[in-house]
């Protein structure tokens, strides 16, 4: 039996006695349904603009949520189907197993991770890079994850994730589901996406592995994965750096309309300052005017900046190329420069874009996108190049030798030492043979 309800706001409907709620929001063509049980709400969307096949696939889908409430409340494992957001897709759930009673799950091991993670970090890691645990938590792993015993998170179950997040979602004809005037592509995720996902996922298994709730952690290496090309980062060689900061530079003294003339100024003074002090994207965002000191240095007598960074890996400390003092000045200048004001804050990416559009300088030769990071990965390749030690650079830029030599100094040229290479053998001095003494005989 059906009822409507009176709001206004979205349509709705009752059925299985009034648990089961078929609804639909004013700003969707879609009809959504939703149940309450074992204490949180399942949700999911049907796909389907008729209510008579919503309220058919809403009765078919409430009967699996139940089936699945009972095997719990009788201590059997489910996998999490994904009905409370309704991302995941009941095809691409691995086949449920019992659980031996009394045993921990991965939903426990998670929240136990989560709890002394932010504890043990505050400080030292970024809070961004802490908050994204969460996300990778709770968006994928404990969708899939969530409600297994800990000792069945296997090898073989580690790489049915991977399938898992690599394979594209079935579901109704792409076009039903693309917003109207647009083709929805399914994109897979980046490599380092489900890295990063899969180095949340060991550091759980760590986490209980210290509780001692599991005696090992399973083996988490890719089947079938090739070596890995190590490619170089994309950066500007000089040539390019230097059209790039005249480009923005006509921008900033003519910009194409009056009132981008602010955004084009401060476009040019960050190329100038990131090319010049090598900090990352994000550092750069979080900079405020107190972090920033102009100093002389006593070993060269040239003005630089003593920058305090705030990044990644927590507080650190970097000392400027001498070209970042007159951007940074003009920056102060302009934003009248209070010690707790971020210096550049949020960068014009579209404006960047458009820059390098204009100059095709988007792609390098290998294809590789530039954006705001190939900025801090010129000043590396610029130092380099001038001949700066490499534990130096290193040390400034607040990452380590081995980045640097894998994924910068390899390519190059000015670091190979052609006398140190092209090294020949000195031939030995040919022997005069009227210079031979004359054999001795045995009566001499």
């Amino acid at each position: 039996m059906t009822t409507q309800s009176p709001s206004a706001a979205a349509e709705s409907h009752t059925i299985m006695d009034g648990r089961v709620h078929v609804y639909r929001r004013p700003n969707s063509r879609f009809w959504q349904c939703s149940v309450f049980l074992g204490g949180r709400n399942h949700r999911v969307t049907t796909r389907q603009d008729n209510i008579v096949l919503a309220l058919e696939f809403a009765r078919d889908w409430s009967l699996d949520r139940f089936a699945e409430d009972r095997i719990r409340r009788r201590g059997g494992q489910v996998v999490d189907s994904g009905g409370a957001s309704g991302q995941a897709d009941p095809e691409r759930r691995p086949a449920s197993t019992p659980r031996r009673p009394g045993a921990r799950t991965f939903r426990e091991a998670a929240s136990a991770f989560v709890a002394e993670y932010e504890i043990m970090t505050l400080g030292e890691r970024n809070a961004e890079h802490v908050a994204q645990k969460s996300r990778h938590l709770d968006l994928y792993l404990l969708p899939f994850f969530g409600d297994c015993a800990l000792e069945e998170v296997s090898a073989g179950r580690i790489q049915d994730y991977r399938v898992h997040r690599l394979k594209p979602p079935p579901g109704p004809d792409e076009r039903a589901r693309a917003p109207k005037g647009r083709k929805r592509v399914y994109k897979k995720p980046a490599r380092s996406t489900l890295h990063k996902e899969l180095v949340t996922l060991r550091q759980v298994l760590k986490s209980a592995n210290r509780k001692g709730w599991i005696s090992a952690l399973p083996d988490m290496s890719a089947p079938y994965k090739a070596s890995g090309k190590i490619a170089h980062r994309a950066w500007f060689s000089p040539e390019e750096y230097k059209r790039l900061y005249e480009a923005t530079r006509d921008r900033a003294r003519n910009p194409k309309s009056e009132r981008w003339r602010g955004e084009c100024e401060q476009l040019h003074d960050y190329v100038l300052f990131m090319v010049n002090t090598g900090l990352r994207p994000d550092e750069a965002c979080r900079l405020e005017f107190r972090d920033v000191q102009v100093v002389v240095d006593d070993d060269t007598g040239e003005r630089i900046l003593e920058i305090e960074v705030r990044g990644k890996r927590g507080v650190g400390f970097c000392k400027s190329m001498p070209g970042a003092v007159l951007p940074f000045q003009r920056v102060k200048k302009r934003k009248v420069g209070n010690p707790t004001e971020l210096v550049f804050g949020k960068v014009q990416r579209e404006l960047l874009n458009a820059v390098l559009e204009d100059l095709d300088l988007k792609t390098d030769r290998e294809g590789n996108p530039r954006t705001a990071y190939s900025l801090r990965h010129t000043y590396i390749c610029l130092r380099l190049m001038e001949g700066a030690d490499i534990y130096q650079i290193a040390k400034n830029c607040r990452t380590s030798v081995e980045m640097i030599e894998k994924f910068y100094a390899v390519h190059i040229k000015s670091t190979l030492d052609a006398a140190a290479i092209n090294v020949r053998k000195a031939a030995k001095p040919r022997k005069d043979p009227s210079a031979q003494k004359p054999r001795r005989t045995p009566e001499g």
